[in-house]
């Protein structure tokens, strides 16, 4: 496909785990943008769809209008690198399977990488459907904190909902980022597939190695979309409130941590996380219980075991199962 540098190729990318009707919606979205120059890749983890949405997507297959990847494994970076290797465009657009698009989604994402060569990376605002309703819509947030530029306190501190200027950020919100493609062809950055269960800071971990090429991470507030936040699925295989979860939880934090900060930035994380997850302060509000203080906190310690021993185990096993699997596949 010739590329119109006007309207460079978004490959706009879209895991997926358990969705029916948000999957749907979230699809037909992305085909309704006036972009140009765009195409549609779904990684599928569903073990079975509902035959009308089964019949949706082998339609639009059929059609051209999407790529459909049908995998027998869930994990959401494992599924990004999956579709990054399938992908042809300048850009890398992820989205999640439960979100509305307004017209013109593409457009502010494209326009960034345009304008500014330093970009690697775009951040876009997403109205979280949950938060903005605690807040009635009406907390807005010109300028962030310098907190937020802080990698030990910073995930307390960036609020990418309630944001209204454009600005330099640490991370992204992985149901509304965008990259250069170069990032992963010339920089070979990838996904860390060791991020378990619905793989939480799997993307803050992914941004925070991209930083250390040089580039920069823009948000840009008109690149927003609507995050639906389903209580299932999403390409993750354990419900948010299982006991496996709460343990990948802390896993994936303290592996983060083990992975890019210093010892300082890190013990600052690991207090913050006790401060808030374990103890309930705010901005958490959890119960303060003593048995659910006391529950959460053996989780945190176990957390902490585990990712350690992730990191050990990295000395002989890079942890990257899913590509490896893929690749022994394309190689046959």
């Amino acid at each position: 496909m010739t590329i119109n540098m006007n309207f460079p190729l978004i490959s706009v990318i879209i895991p997926t785990y358990c969705r029916e009707e948000p999957l749907r919606g979230s699809i037909a979205d992305v085909l309704k943008q006036d972009y140009p120059n765009y195409e549609v890749l779904v990684v599928d983890q569903t073990p079975k769809h509902e035959p009308e949405i089964e019949a949706y997507l082998e339609e639009l297959a059929a059609a051209s209008k999407i790529k459909w990847f049908r995998l027998n494994w869930a994990s959401l970076p494992g599924a990004r690198n999956y579709a990054v290797r399938r992908a042809a465009g300048e850009i890398i657009l992820f989205i999640d399977d439960d979100v509305e698009l307004p017209d013109g989604f593409l457009a502010a994402h494209a326009k960034n990488y345009l304008e500014n060569p330093e970009m690697g990376a775009v951040a876009g605002r997403v109205f979280d459907r949950m938060k903005l309703g605690d807040s009635g819509g009406k907390l807005q947030i010109e300028y962030l904190p310098p907190q937020a530029m802080d990698p030990g306190i910073a995930w307390y501190y960036i609020d990418l909902v309630h944001t209204i200027k454009p600005q330099e950020v640490l991370t992204a919100r992985g149901c509304n980022m965008s990259f250069r493609s170069e990032i992963f062809t010339k920089h070979k950055l990838r996904f860390d597939e060791r991020f378990r269960g619905s793989a939480v800071r799997e993307e803050s971990d992914f941004c925070l190695r991209l930083r250390q090429t040089g580039y920069k991470i823009w948000y840009d507030p008109d690149a927003h979309l609507v995050h639906l936040g389903e209580e299932t699925g999403g390409c993750h295989d354990i419900s948010m409130r299982s006991l496996k979860y709460q343990l990948t939880f802390y896993h994936n934090h303290f592996l983060m941590g083990l992975k890019n900060l210093t010892a300082t930035q890190a013990l600052r994380l690991y207090a913050r996380l006790f401060d808030c997850h374990v103890l309930g302060r705010p901005p958490c509000h959890k119960s303060g219980s003593p048995i659910k203080i006391l529950t959460r906190g053996i989780f945190y310690s176990l957390g902490f075991l585990k990712a350690l021993g992730t990191v050990i185990q990295s000395i002989w096993n890079d942890g990257q199962i899913y590509t490896h699997i893929d690749k022994q596949v394309k190689s046959i």
